[in-house]
């Protein structure tokens, strides 16, 4: 070989040598940056191999679930399944039949078979159904499972569930998902005012796995703890909660109203049992129309109601006489007229008469010439109608009240010209049932940490005033007696609230018929009223309030007002005394004499037959509901029993349903409380048919629906009372109660 090719040799060895060597250190040059950078192309490269050989999983929490105060679940999470098919083939379980799986998942869906297809055609690995694919039930589940179809799974999470469907919805409100955080916020009614307690903390598990997901052994596992949410406990009594809504729906099917209002409260403690207003919603569906909790954000004119709490202030200001006498008729004042309800009046009448007949121009002289405007606002504010109450829900407005011209002031005596929220009314009257004590009304009675089990926010009754005297309360609950009693006011013509009278509980009460204003003028004819009763039972110690008002209802031709709300309070009273325990008085000679009773004790864990044959010998009826040991019992431990009255006793085996006729509603909502049955009635009075019948199996979850019967109305009260068409004033205010 020739000296010229060594050199060019040994030339291109250089060449190639010292490519190499620069390629050499531009790598090591390169890993040393990468090495000390850690990042390429702007990208963390720690991060992302933390994210290929990481596994984490999010370890869902739930939301506080609400109870009612008798611990019935209002709202609670349930799992929910958001459905997806696989597409590709590549996967061992993919969707074969497109157009099989389409016809066979679209009734079930509620979708078009055209609609499924095109997202089964879509060259994707995976494709979810939309809307109507997601949150589905554990119902809905089961039946595509039973389809069997290949390729067809689910994304487990929760959504919000309300068991009783649209009872006290407007109390509950609902949530929606909070799509960045993707969890249920609340907006709407307790949800919303105590999201923060309901709120949870979802928790994450982060692990490193090898290629094929296997943990790595010996690393340790970065946990984020979860936090549940609280549980909240309402003060609302499911039972008395379902009997409320059940009347009230069928009031609202039956008279068709614009809307209705119902509370019921205990006024010693200012706890609401129930609460509703329709038409209502749904919050499982979220069909909500009117975004406003009537009962404490609809402020409006409530009529004949507000003049309990006028003569209450009369009395407790010293210059109520009853027995002092007035004109009815029409009282004619500063800016206008005030007429009766009833045109051509009474004649010559007392102030105790005026009351009972609900006499607007008796409240007008009251105020006029005894109480005194002036004096009369001070007790409206003392009374609480100048501001909110303070209830634990969002949304309460205050009232609206006009006291400019001495005509609205007058009127206001009356229950026009100045409008206030049902729950105003009803804090007001816990100072009349309740001696002179005003109590503030709440819903809410305590929040639970599950975890601990330990309440981390408590409420109690708060006395809110005292706007009158104990002896004034008194005289006012007897005036209140006489309004559901006394069948002869004035030449045969009755008081106003003959209807609404419960035999043996002493009910006292307020009717009310107040005209609506709309643009600044007053509605006429005989469907524009709102129609209401303030009731209480019973008279010397009342334990219950129940405020029923009924707006613009459709009234047949012989129907004067008070029938749709009576179809209300009446049922709802009377289930409501009973299910509390409060003593009915006896019917025969010994009226003023209570019913023997005693102390029940605690029978759980006792012999079903020997527990039976005991409570038989002391008088007391037992209901055995299966056979062995006795596992639970209504009434409680501690609770009074009274002769004749029904002990229901739960054993531990062969439980089945007993014959129900002639059960009272309190009885059957007992039955239903004590074996976790979902119960539907239809009519008032006592138990005439059931759904599940005699010697039926029953089980936890089961609906029972009882039809009542043999309570009749006696279609004479109120006969004398005069057509509200007939009553309108000159000066827009009127009242046919």
């Amino acid at each position: 070989m020739n000296q010229s090719k060594r050199r060019l040799i040994s030339f291109w060895t250089g060449i190639v040598g010292t490519i190499f060597m620069l390629a050499f250190f531009v790598i090591i040059g390169r890993f040393v940056y990468i090495a000390q950078g850690k990042k390429i192309d702007n990208h963390n490269l720690l991060q992302l191999g933390e994210k290929q050989w990481s596994q984490y999983k999010v370890v869902d929490e739930k939301r506080g679930t609400i109870y009612s105060s008798n611990g019935r679940i209002l709202a609670e999470d349930v799992p929910a399944y958001t459905l997806y098919a696989i597409l590709s083939p590549k996967s061992d379980n993919y969707v074969k039949n497109k157009q099989k799986t389409a016809e066979k998942l679209a009734p079930i869906l509620g979708m078009k078979v055209s609609d499924i297809l095109q997202r089964l055609n879509k060259n994707v690995y995976q494709v979810e159904f939309g809307a109507k694919g997601k949150m589905l039930s554990y119902k809905t589940k089961q039946a595509i499972d039973q389809l069997k179809l290949p390729g067809i799974g689910y994304i487990t999470e929760s959504k919000r569930y309300y068991p009783n469907q649209s009872s006290a919805a407007y109390t509950l409100g609902f949530t929606q998902m909070n799509s960045e955080k993707n969890q249920q916020k609340g907006v709407f009614g307790i949800e919303q005012s105590l999201d923060n307690y309901l709120t949870e903390k979802d928790g994450s598990v982060r692990y490193y796995r090898s290629l094929t997901g296997v943990p790595i052994p010996d690393e340790k596992q970065k946990m984020t703890k979860s936090v549940s949410g609280k549980n909240v406990y309402l003060t609302l009594n499911s039972r008395i909660q379902t009997v409320l809504d059940q009347t009230m729906s069928s009031v609202q099917e039956k008279y068709k109203p614009e809307n209705i209002i119902g509370v019921v409260a205990d006024p010693k403690t200012g706890k609401l049992l129930a609460m509703s207003s329709y038409p209502t919603f749904n919050p499982n569906k979220r069909d909500i129309k009117q975004f406003s909790n009537a009962p404490i954000a609809l402020p409006y004119e409530p009529g004949s109601v507000m003049k309990t709490f006028t003569v209450a202030s009369a009395i407790d200001a010293g210059v109520y006489n009853g027995s002092a006498t007035y004109a009815s008729g029409d009282y004619k004042t500063d800016g206008g007229t005030i007429h009766d309800w009833r045109r051509q009046g009474w004649g010559t009448i007392t102030f105790d008469q005026g009351f009972e007949l609900s006499s607007n121009v008796g409240m007008a002289v009251l105020t006029d010439k005894y109480l005194g405007t002036d004096k009369l606002s001070d007790y409206l504010r003392k009374f609480g109608f100048m501001q909110k109450t303070g209830i634990d829900l969002p949304g309460e407005r205050s009232s609206v009240v006009n006291w400019r011209w001495r005509l609205d002031k007058l009127e206001a005596s009356f229950g026009q010209a100045s409008a206030f929220t049902a729950m105003q009314i009803v804090q007001a009257a816990t100072a009349v049932a309740n001696n002179g004590k005003m109590m503030r009304p709440y819903i809410v009675d305590h929040v639970v940490n599950p975890e601990t089990n330990k309440t981390v926010l408590q409420h109690k009754p708060v006395v809110t005033g005292h706007p009158i005297s104990a002896s004034a309360a008194e005289q006012t609950r007897a005036l209140m007696r006489k309004v559901v009693t006394d069948k002869n006011v004035v030449n045969g013509t009755s008081a106003t609230g003959l209807n609404y009278d419960l035999p043996g509980y002493d009910v006292i009460g307020k009717t009310g018929t107040a005209q609506i204003s709309l643009n600044g003028n007053y509605l006429y004819g005989k469907n524009n009223y709102i129609h209401s009763f303030l009731g209480m039972a019973p008279e010397k110690d009342p334990k219950l309030i129940v405020y029923v008002a009924v707006k613009q209802p459709q009234l047949k031709a012989t129907e004067l007002g008070p029938e749709p709300v009576a179809d209300i309070v009446r049922p709802v009273m009377t289930s409501a005394l009973q299910y509390l325990q409060v003593d009915k008085k006896a019917s025969t000679a010994t009226e003023k004499t209570k019913l023997s009773s005693v102390k029940a004790a605690d029978y759980t864990g006792q012999s079903m037959e020997e527990t039976a044959n005991a409570l038989k010998a002391k008088g007391i009826v037992p209901i055995q509901i299966g056979s062995g040991t006795i596992r639970n019992q209504l009434p409680y431990p501690g609770e009074r029993v009274y002769a004749g009255s029904k002990f229901i006793l739960s054993g531990d085996v062969q439980k089945k349903m007993p014959d129900l006729s002639g059960w009272s509603m309190a009885d059957i909502m007992k039955l239903a409380d004590l074996e976790e049955l979902k119960l539907v009635t239809k009519g008032n009075g006592f138990a005439s048919d059931q759904s599940i019948p005699k010697g039926a199996e029953l089980k936890a979850g089961r609906t029972l629906t009882v039809t009542l019967t043999g309570e009749k109305k006696n279609s004479s009260e109120g006969a004398s009372h005069v057509p509200a068409t007939s009553s309108a004033s000159e000066s827009g205010t009127s009242d046919n109660p």
